[in-house]
């Protein structure tokens, strides 16, 4: 590959079925891949995992391996990794500092997995009690509480070296559709939004926060047409009207919300113009080799390279701050860091109730 088709490779983070490597994604990490995501389906025990992720960063090719470990019903590492309950729990606590505490004790334990994004945490505020895909895991019913809470366990994560990401901007905690099964469509007016829905995001906005992923969920008063992963307006709040420098990642694109309705080609050109970095093809291998096909040609097309470059640009400075020189975990170290710290007291508490009945693959 040359120079400009490596540089569109990092416009993709990719996911796969079973639990060791498949030759394709082998290859892809060779010519430039931004990252690799691991789901439950992935995953068996410590030693596998250890053995897994070995064999994606032994490939001498930076690039970031994430994880969706929230808490709650999402957790793809059961059993590894400490028992976080569902975030609303920990923002019952109302303390920031334990709030801090469990990000940087999950940190921690990611890191020594060889993990370097976490897609964590929840900045939606749960509005409406028949959504069906927030629910708890949202920090709060407020945007004050869930700035409160979410910002902190941001910060303990990258602490300990992992990158976070807040979701899903702009908003999807007033939903009553799950964009995993189909598009969601929110009616609220510009200042309702901009006092309830996006004051997180906006809060996030002005801390060190690596990453925020896009929400596939149609925003009435921007874009009636495309969610707002596709949308150049509700995107360009975070970036230009926030400020945001960091990386802009969208959810699945594999998602119901956006796979019935565009190929994986156009999604990934409105993205681009919208201002999405990196973008998320989780499963089918025939999906990413057209997200590949597609990202290699606008990388090679002259009206949209800057933004290939641009957006490459904005991954690669992720990658050298949270990955550095690839190194592969090890399984005795990452032994003696798994829950060597215990959960704070305030949090121990709150477990009693919890059922830890996962949400299949959720990012």
């Amino acid at each position: 590959m040359n120079s400009s088709q490596r540089l569109a490779m990092r416009l993709l983070m990719v996911g796969f079925d079973g639990t060791t490597l498949p030759k394709p994604v082998e290859q892809w990490i060779d010519k430039g891949l931004g990252g690799v995501i691991l789901f439950r389906r992935n995953i068996e025990s410590l030693e596998q995992l250890i053995e897994l992720n070995s064999a994606i960063l032994g490939r001498h090719q930076p690039l970031m391996l994430g994880v969706d470990e929230e808490g709650g019903r999402v957790r793809r590492l059961r059993g590894i990794t400490s028992d976080l309950p569902p975030m609303a729990e920990l923002g019952a606590t109302q303390d920031p500092k334990v709030a801090y505490q469990c990000g940087a004790l999950l940190g921690r334990e990611l890191a020594s997995l060889g993990f370097s994004i976490n897609f964590a945490p929840i900045l939606d505020v749960h509005t409406n009690p028949a959504n069906p895909v927030i629910g708890d895991r949202a920090f709060a019913t407020t945007p004050e509480a869930v700035i409160r809470m979410a910002i902190p366990f941001a910060k303990g994560l990258q602490d300990m070296g992992v990158a976070a990401c807040g979701k899903h901007f702009p908003g999807h905690g007033d939903t009553d559709t799950d964009s995993h099964l189909a598009l969601p469509v929110l009616d609220h007016n510009e200042h309702r939004l901009a006092s309830v829905e996006l004051a997180p995001f906006r809060a996030a906005a002005a801390t060190d926060i690596a990453s925020m992923m896009t929400a596939h969920v149609v925003i009435k008063a921007y874009n009636e047409d495309h969610p707002s992963t596709l949308d150049g307006r509700a995107l360009s709040l975070l970036r230009r009207q926030y400020r945001y420098p960091g990386v802009i990642i969208s959810d699945d694109l594999e998602m119901a919300a956006i796979a019935d309705r565009y190929s994986m080609s156009e999604a990934i050109e409105r993205g681009l113009h919208a201002g999405v970095d990196l973008f998320l093809v989780c499963r089918r291998q025939d999906r990413i080799e057209e997200s590949i096909e597609a990202v290699i040609k606008l990388a090679e097309k002259s009206e949209t390279a800057a933004l290939v470059g641009t957006a490459a640009r904005r991954v690669e400075a992720m990658i050298k701050r949270y990955v550095g020189t690839p190194g592969k975990p090890h399984l005795n170290d990452a032994k003696r860091i798994l829950k060597a710290v215990p959960l704070p007291d305030q949090v121990t508490a709150s477990i009693g109730g919890f059922d830890p009945t996962e949400t299949a693959d959720r990012v």
